[in-house]
């Protein structure tokens, strides 16, 4: 099996939506694997003790006596969400101030962050005026589709 062999499998791959590729001839062997690696996850969840989850089942039943409360900041305003996948930028450069902040009156079509994709610098704009009641995606970190960048109110 050569290079271009193994290309054309990795695109039928891409074009289909397989994560997992198995193919064994009379000369070799070829495994592919695209994504989390599932079987090691189980594997780490598995060897997590017993006690842990009662020790974090345990804080999280405090929160539930104040659930209310709790409840209605996190669900405050509209969100925008994530047009694509890529890494959340709130500035236009590393020196310069953030697009917007909590308190910050935008305007329909106001640039409010950036989502780097490939190279890419996509301005992700506002959908409706309003005020940034909240901001949840992190400086720099990923981000997926749909995922929760700004809070509107």
């Amino acid at each position: 099996m050569d290079l271009q062999e193994i290309r054309k499998i990795v695109e039928l791959m891409n074009e289909h939506g397989l994560t997992y590729f198995d193919l064994t001839g009379e000369d070799f062997h070829i495994k592919m694997k695209k994504g989390p690696d599932l079987e090691a996850l189980r594997g780490l969840i598995g060897s997590i003790p017993a006690a842990a989850p009662v020790a974090v089942a345990a804080p999280a039943a405090a929160p539930a006596a104040t659930g209310a409360p709790a409840a209605a900041p996190a669900a405050e305003g509209a969100e925008i969400n994530s047009p694509m996948v890529g890494t959340f930028y709130r500035k236009p450069a590393p020196d310069a101030p953030n697009f917007v902040e909590v308190g910050t009156a935008v305007s329909e079509g106001q640039t409010l962050c950036i989502i780097e994709a490939m190279k890419v610098m996509n301005e992700i704009k506002a959908e409706r005026s309003g005020t940034i009641c909240a901001v949840v995606a992190e400086e720099g970190n990923p981000v997926q589709y749909g995922d929760v960048l700004f809070r509107i109110k």
